[in-house]
């Protein structure tokens, strides 16, 4: 007997949805577990491949592969208009940091303003030169030489003094200088980094290499610019601003707390071969010490020499005394009459190694 209640179709529609869960949603909930499933592994994949190929011993912090470039920080509006004020046409700054003990009198800062005048057409860069002082006295000092000078505030540091190599004040300085170089690459800002113990000599800009991201100067080169084992030096780079060098910066920074007893440069050694570098196609190339010489291996021919580095000599009075003397070979070099430099062949009085 039919029952053609209301109450009875109520029944049986319920009955009908039971039935179709049981033979359908139960396979739909099965699906969506698998799928789900399915998506956590290929998450952890991923995440692991990125996590082993990129830190200096293959575990870094999981910031450095997801940096966020186009989340821009807020920079102070001093340094903004300092570097806007020296920068050239294509955005390119000349960069050099400055504490009290190199801007006393007579001591590296005078010289390496010098040099830029006694340079064969090097006076013209002075315009682009941005000095970041790390204390009040050298940012005193800067301003009664020059026009762009830029007090970089350092919490808890004192870089007065002079800081001895390998110090904790001298690796302080280093890192503090590598992150603020990252933070003008983020800016938008192309720059070349000279130490104030390098002497410009001639035009930089006219040996550098085209179409490279990061180049650097050498403590000594092999010959080969592209060859990752060269000896680079810190002290002299020149940086175009792009996403490749921001995140450079960033994971060459981010690696010091790998490496928590090497400076800078010694870092650089350890990171410049891994394979996070070279997944972002970051184009880097060597200076040859034929041009971008220094104490370590000395620029030979005077016809060529476009920088002099101090480096490979310990000790304020030293780097001092050998730069004044440096100035000097340079001095009596360009006061030959042009036909007799070529013939010239005259080599470096210094005698710090």
């Amino acid at each position: 007997m039919k029952v053609n209640s209301p109450s009875a179709a109520v029944e049986k529609a319920a009955g009908d949805g039971i039935k179709a869960w049981n033979s359908g949603g139960s396979h739909l909930l099965a699906r969506r577990v698998i799928q789900f499933t399915m998506f956590l592994v290929g998450f952890a994949v991923v995440w692991m491949f990125l996590y082993s190929s990129a830190s200096p011993f293959g575990f870094p912090t999981f910031s450095n592969y997801f940096m966020d470039d186009s989340a821009k920080a807020k920079y102070d509006p001093k340094l903004e208009r300092v570097l806007r004020n020296a920068s050239m046409k294509d955005k390119t700054v000349i960069i050099t940091t400055l504490n009290d003990a190199w801007a006393e009198p007579g001591s590296i800062f005078d010289l390496f303003l010098e040099s830029f005048r006694l340079g064969n057409q090097t006076e013209k860069f002075l315009k682009h030169l941005v000095v970041i002082t790390w204390d009040q006295k050298a940012h005193a000092r800067c301003l009664a030489l020059h026009n762009h000078c830029y007090y970089l505030e350092t919490k808890g540091d004192n870089f007065t003094g002079e800081a001895f190599f390998m110090t904790a004040d001298y690796l302080n300085m280093m890192w503090r200088r590598i992150e603020f170089l990252g933070s003008v690459l983020d800016m938008g800002y192309n720059f070349v980094f000279t130490d104030t113990d390098i002497m410009w000599l001639r035009d930089p800009f006219k040996r550098f290499y085209k179409h490279t991201d990061f180049q650097i100067a050498c403590d000594y080169f092999n010959g080969n610019s592209y060859d990752l084992n060269n000896f680079p030096n810190g002290g002299f780079n020149y940086v175009k601003s792009n996403s490749r060098t921001i995140r450079f910066y960033k994971f060459w920074f981010n690696s010091r707390s790998s490496y928590p007893k090497l400076h800078d440069q010694d870092v650089l050694n350890k990171i410049k071969k891994n394979s996070f570098i070279s997944n972002m196609k970051l184009s880097i190339r060597f200076l040859n010490t034929d041009y971008f010489g220094g104490f370590c291996h000395h620029a030979e021919d005077f016809n060529e020499v476009l920088t002099m580095h101090a480096n490979c000599c310990v000790g304020l009075e030293n780097k001092v005394s050998d730069l004044k003397i440096l100035l000097e070979d340079w001095k009596k070099y360009v006061a030959l009459p042009e036909n007799e430099k070529k013939q010239f062949h005259p080599s470096w009085s210094i005698s710090c190694r």
